[in-house]
């Protein structure tokens, strides 16, 4: 099992991923022309993408298409709807749906949010890499990136960068005990 979950994605300095009503107007404040934050090298190194359903209905309505429709995606989800293209509804077993993932050959898994979807990685164990770029602004209230209830995970620290704007990415990986 060679291909790892990668949890890549921005919030807060006091830890929110979206304001009151799914707001991400906040992530603005470090756009920057000819910055991505690494986004283009990571996104080569994954070829599935995980997501929950709001993030991609959010997507959709602010995108109006699907950024990673060229790569094998599920988005979970507790109501059925079919398949449009590589993109699959899926509202089976979030853990069986990772291991399945995980066994097969390809390359790295993103988990690209939301919440819900990555705090149930978490009680799982199932997140083995962390890349959260922190946006710096204070929010105070929104949607939380870690909710209270899951175990606690040994992390060890890969690597920091520091931007012009203000953002910080810190990369982590998972400790096995």
């Amino acid at each position: 099992m060679d291909r790892k979950v990668i949890l890549y994605i921005a919030c807060s300095l006091d830890g929110y991923i979206a304001q009151a009503n799914d707001d991400l107007s906040f992530l603005s404040i470090v756009e920057q022309e000819g910055e991505d934050y690494g986004y283009f090298e990571f996104e080569k190194s994954i070829d599935t993408v995980i997501l929950g359903r709001k993030t991609y209905d959010w997507v959709m309505a602010q995108v109006g298409t699907f950024p990673h429709a060229d790569k094998q995606s599920f988005v979970i989800t507790r109501t059925e709807r079919p398949s449009i293209g590589n993109t699959t509804f899926y509202t089976g077993n979030l853990k069986a749906l990772i291991r399945q993932l995980k066994s097969e050959s390809g390359k790295d898994i993103f988990c690209d949010g939301g919440a819900e979807v990555v705090n149930e990685l978490l009680k799982e164990g199932l997140i083995d890499v962390f890349i959260i770029s922190i946006i710096p602004v204070l929010l105070g209230d929104g949607v939380k990136l870690f909710q209270d209830g899951r175990p606690e995970q040994r992390l060890e620290l890969v690597s920091v960068k520091s931007f012009e704007k203000g953002l910080v990415q810190l990369c982590y990986k998972t400790l096995v005990d």
